[in-house]
């Protein structure tokens, strides 16, 4: 996505600030939902923090992020993170969350439908004959389904008053995924079908004067993949020995700083319906990674990772 100068909006910091505003980050254990409620937090949102994984009872992912930690860190940021231990293919459970949010707030301003934990699933380059069925059909109810539910039950609260954003989070954009291949049926249906919810209820919620939109990261250090890359936050241009084109990586808190930008600004109706990314969004409103740069992944996807150039990111962040 690439606005013409007169359509951007970089905003001060003063015109960052979420405070009163009331989100809900649903899979917040650990990577992109993580950072997104970080940054809801540092512009003084209320977050709530969704996920399996607590300090009291570990998902089968066992790994150690929880949505304690991250709510927690949403806190420590400037906002008020409250961790809610929710199975988002639980009809009845994300009502109770629903319905705990409109007994204590009393309002919902930001939905964001980061639930996914499919990691473990897929199967790269494998035909739809070749791949665990049982999996891959979980895969899709993992990514697919459990956005539903939560758009269901969520946005009756967040439509009651004008303003409010919600945001699909997916991996590659509309315009990518469109013409690339994401190396297995079932994963390229999960992250294909983001994109067309986020456009599908934009049409629903515009008469309301609410906006969707989804969003993409580009080349995210999440946790695990700082783990499978042996790095950390701090070190990870090592990995850059062995995979050069991670150069274009970007931090969680990249595309935390995306959503909080366009929850803050009043004219974020101009992108509903809309496919986004962090670098793109980037490019509308001034902010940057933690390192002070503007990774731009998917434009660097297209113009030299898929063409063959050697890894070079120095007009790409």
């Amino acid at each position: 996505m690439h606005l013409p100068v007169k359509a951007r909006r970089f905003l001060r910091e003063d015109d960052m600030t979420l405070e009163g505003k009331v989100a809900l980050v649903a899979g917040a254990t650990r990577g992109a939902g993580r950072g997104i409620a970080v940054e809801l937090g540092a512009a003084g949102a209320t977050v709530y923090v969704t996920g399996r994984t607590t300090r009291a009872q570990p998902s089968e992912y066992q790994r150690p992020e929880t949505i304690e930690e991250t709510a927690e860190l949403a806190t420590a940021a400037g906002g008020k993170g409250i961790a809610v231990q929710v199975d988002h293919l639980q009809p009845a459970a994300v009502q109770a969350l629903v319905d705990r949010i409109r007994r204590e707030e009393g309002r919902l301003d930001i939905l964001v439908n980061d639930i996914w934990g499919g990691e473990k699933l897929f199967e790269w380059n494998k035909p739809v004959w070749d791949h665990n069925l049982e999996n891959g059909l979980k895969i899709l109810r993992l990514a697919i389904d459990t956005h539903l539910i939560t758009a269901h039950y969520a946005l009756p609260l967040l439509i009651e008053r004008p303003g409010g954003l919600l945001v699909e989070v997916t991996d590659g954009t509309a315009q990518y995924n469109a013409d690339h291949y994401r190396l297995s049926p079932f994963y390229d249906l999960a992250k294909i079908s983001a994109n067309r919810m986020a456009w599908a209820h934009a049409k629903d919620l515009e008469p309301h004067g609410a906006t969707a939109v989804s969003i993409t990261p580009g080349w995210l250090r999440s946790e695990m993949m700082l783990e499978a890359f042996k790095v950390t936050e701090e070190n990870w241009r090592d990995a850059t020995a062995y995979q050069p084109h991670f150069v274009i990586s970007e931090s969680p808190r990249f595309v935390g700083r995306a959503v909080a930008a366009l929850a803050a600004d009043p004219e974020k109706s101009r992108f509903n319906g809309q496919s986004l990314s962090s670098g793109g969004l980037a490019q509308v409103y001034g902010f940057t990674d933690l390192d002070g740069s503007r990774p731009d992944c998917w434009r660097y996807m297209d113009e030299v990772m898929e063409v063959g150039k050697p890894a070079d990111a120095t007009s790409y962040r």
